[in-house]
């Protein structure tokens, strides 16, 4: 039966992959027709585990930021950044890297960093010619290098398995070692994702100009009678390749070396103390983010109503309704119990180091499709045995597991990546979905097994 229902949750990925259908539609309808019909679950415990905390965390992020984006505040925001990066492109994603890590270091809830700094790093990418998809990815790994300090709610999950395991004193070390893992993992995508862009943009230029080429030599052609060979003209077989002098190129417009203008209006300050506010709330009075971001953008709109219907309707609701189905079906796979025959499965290997392992993928598969908080409050009772095996080191086991269970927050359907799609333009949203989607699974196959060599086996820490 468990099987059956991972299955159905597979099928509707490929489904909504590679199809125009939201597969967070396909997830609700499923956890009705497998929670009531095959595991016999009444239709009322599935409507239950609809995840309506997230619901309030993406529905208040988004309409906040989508008012951050239309009054110009988020350009006011890069503005700010470019000048203080200059002509150095490079400081563009560590500056963006750094404000998000220290935004959750601080305790900001990574979907709030996320949220904050995602619309202006994308804006920034854009004006600095980076790829906006190297750009989110980069926002992500820096709340994910935050995100286990001891005063981030998921550093304070991770500290509870240290202390059960009796290794309390290895916070700090905790936030170290996730805070340089995701570092260099960020560097390495910028670069990964950066070099693959451009080489695509270089074909796409390659392609774009031979085919001018050749219609100008084809006209050529017809006006003349014939080919023409020239110095400015070369053929390599009838036609099917011209390169021409590069003089006679049209000269390109020349791109602004200096950063726009952008002006401080007092909505654009009212707006960024607004996030300030958000901050504010959410660290320090521990309100939800969702209700946090909510009730800053109500006091927004009464100061400028004509912003709301806009707001509204630049709201990402599809990705809003993939990600709030996806997690409702994994919610019914825990209420049916095919979650606990997971962990059971797993507890029942003896053998702690293969455990840690096994664990490790489990979590960052379940933490994909899922809440990163509940993927660790649910697997801390698995963890305490094996961190307190003598043979593994406590810190390094978890260590392993918590970076396993957040390096795949980028995926579209946890909140991270869901915020990452809502600040993205309408037209990337299909790329970045299939984007970030193709990076969880690569994250997904590689980080277990590389963190738990790395921090399990050879027992770093």
């Amino acid at each position: 039966m468990s099987l059956i229902a991972f299955a159905v949750l597979i099928v509707a990925f490929a489904v909504g992959s590679f199809t125009r259908i939201n597969a967070g539609l396909i997830a609700t309808v499923a956890a009705f027709g497998v929670g009531t019909l095959l595991a016999g679950l009444p239709i009322a415990d599935v409507i239950a585990q609809f995840p309506s905390g997230l619901f309030f965390i993406l529905v208040g992020a988004t309409l906040l930021f989508a008012i951050v984006r239309i009054n110009g505040t988020i350009d006011l925001l890069a503005y700010w950044a470019e000048r203080l990066a200059g002509d150095r492109r490079v400081l563009v994603p560590i500056l963006m890297f750094l404000l998000t890590a220290l935004l959750a270091s601080a305790g900001a809830f990574t979907p709030a960093a996320i949220a904050i700094v995602a619309p202006v790093a994308l804006a920034l990418g854009t004006r600095f010619g980076i790829s906006t998809l190297a750009m989110g990815l980069v926002v992500v790994q820096g709340a994910n290098a935050g995100a286990f300090s001891p005063v981030n709610p998921f550093g304070v999950l991770a500290n509870v398995m240290l202390d059960d395991a009796g290794a309390s004193a290895d916070s700090l070390k905790l936030y170290l070692y996730c805070f340089v893992f995701n570092a260099v993992l960020a560097a390495l995508a910028y670069i990964l994702v950066q070099a693959i862009m451009r080489r695509r943009e270089l074909r796409k230029n390659d392609h774009e100009t031979l085919r001018t080429d050749v219609d100008a030599a084809a006209a050529d052609s017809a006006g003349s009678g014939g080919p023409s060979v020239g110095a400015d003209t070369e053929f390599e077989s009838a036609g099917t390749r011209v390169r021409r002098d590069t003089a006679l190129a049209v000269p390109e417009e020349p791109v602004a070396t200096g950063p726009i203008k952008v002006a401080v209006t007092p909505m654009r300050v009212l707006t960024l103390l607004g996030i300030v506010a958000l901050l504010v709330l959410t660290t320090v009075a521990g309100l939800d983010v969702g209700v946090a971001s909510l009730i800053v953008a109500l006091a927004l709109i009464c100061i400028d109503p004509g912003v709301q219907k806009p707001a509204v309707e630049n709201m990402p609701w599809s990705a809003i309704v993939l990600v709030t189905g996806i997690v409702t079906y994994v919610g019914m796979l825990e209420e049916m119990g095919a979650l606990e025959e997971l962990q059971s499965g797993i507890a029942s290997l003896g053998n702690s180091s293969a455990a840690a392992l096994i664990t490790s993928y489990v979590v960052a598969i379940v933490s994909a499709f899922a809440s990163t908080t509940g993927t660790l409050g649910v697997i801390s009772p698995i963890v305490t045995p094996i961190a307190i095996d003598p043979l593994l080191t406590p810190i390094g086991v978890v260590t392993a597991i918590a970076i396993s269970s957040s390096v795949v927050d980028v995926s579209p359907m946890s909140t991270s990546g869901a915020l990452l799609m809502a600040s993205a333009q309408p037209k990337d949203e299909r790329l970045f979905f299939r984007a970030l989607l193709l990076w969880a699974i690569a994250m997904i196959a590689i980080v277990p097994v590389l963190v738990w060599f790395v921090f399990v086996h050879l027992g770093l820490g």
